[in-house]
């Protein structure tokens, strides 16, 4: 059914219409883009059990999103298939496309970021209980490479084994995430895209991004998409595809023999910040609205405190349309100032 609330607009005109949730900060991979091992340790402490959001408020605050426009719930970490019992979660996720909806022609998306570690075991489980499609992180093919970029020294075929898995249970289109970093598996461009070419599974070419304080960032790693579609057109010529929807983060490209599409995310070369309408909500419950943010707005303090799900939709609304958010524009002028930013396993991709 519908509803007659009224969709909140930030101060650029955007709306907010997919919300990224991480489940735990918890992580079975030390990636050195992410929670690089020499920081993130045996003795690192992370979140006490305690402090994150249950099931029942994280799905409670969902339906609340839900409400003020949003069609898309992607499921983060940390890695989230290590959460306990996560396909409950999912379960009473996709419970929600039943409910009140500002779309009534558009269904719920609901979807997960996984690094694919455990998707051989949790694929059946999640499927079952309602999710439909899956993105799988994977940077190589190449035994060393991978390893090196998981920080646990981990071979790529548990990940294909996963992937596999995942599209003999129908979570379908699966999407394959590689983050290039120049110098360390820029050399692997064209054979990812081969080996998912005509597989149906669409591969995308992420530029290494400037998010949180710990990877080590610099411009020189940055790989623009522009040479990544160069790269693999050389081997398998590409075309430019449109867009599925309006605010779509990444760019698609089209195989001309019809063999299928890959696509790159240019957050660092071509900034999107004008389209986009994405807001994350940490492990413990803060609304962060922006990848590259400094701080986020407490949501389960008042929560637990008894807040009604009009007093939560208030905040959450007075937050979207406050927010001015586009670093990704403003990168040059910032990075003369670095200042501390929210690390990315706290808040999902």
């Amino acid at each position: 059914m519908t509803t007659t609330t009224l969709i909140p607009r930030d101060t650029l005109g955007r709306t907010l219409r997919d919300l990224r949730i991480s489940v735990t900060d918890r992580c079975n991979f030390r990636c050195p883009y992410c929670m690089p091992a020499e920081v993130y340790g045996t003795r690192y402490k992370f979140l006490p059990k305690d402090e994150l959001l249950s099931f029942e408020e994280i799905t409670r605050l969902a339906r609340i999103f839900l409400k003020l426009g949003v069609n898309k719930l992607r499921l983060t970490g940390g890695e989230p298939t290590v959460r306990a019992n996560v396909e409950e979660l999912v379960s009473m996720l996709a419970g929600l496309d039943d409910g009140p909806s500002v779309d009534a022609e558009r269904r719920m998306d609901l979807t997960m970021t996984t690094n694919g570690f455990l998707l051989e075991q949790k694929a059946q489980a999640l499927h079952d209980a309602g999710l439909r499609r899956i993105t799988v992180s994977l940077d190589s093919l190449r035994e060393d490479v991978f390893a090196k970029l998981n920080g646990r020294g981990y071979g790529p075929e548990r990940v294909l084994r996963g992937i596999r898995k995942a599209e003999e249970v129908g979570l379908a289109p699966i999407k394959v995430n590689c983050v290039v970093v120049r110098g360390t598996n820029d050399g692997d461009i064209v054979d990812l895209a081969r080996y998912f070419r005509g597989t149906g599974h669409i591969v995308r070419f992420i530029e290494f991004m400037d998010v949180g304080n710990l990877n080590g960032w610099k411009l020189d790693y940055v790989v623009p998409a522009r040479e990544v579609v160069e790269r693999i057109s050389a081997a398998f010529p590409l075309e430019p595809a449109e867009p599925n929807y309006k605010g779509e983060v990444a760019e698609r490209w089209r195989y001309v023999d019809g063999s299928g599409e890959i696509g790159v995310i240019a957050s660092v070369t071509q900034p999107f910040c004008q389209d986009c309408t994405r807001a994350r909500l940490s492990t413990d419950g803060k609304l962060i609205t922006c990848l590259f943010a400094t701080t986020g707005k407490d949501l389960r303090g008042p929560m637990r405190d008894g807040a009604s799900d009009d007093e939560l939709e208030s905040l959450v609304r007075g937050v979207w349309t406050e927010r001015t958010d586009r670093y990704s524009e403003l990168r040059t002028a910032l990075t003369e100032k670095p200042r501390k930013k929210i690390e990315m396993y706290y808040i999902g991709g």
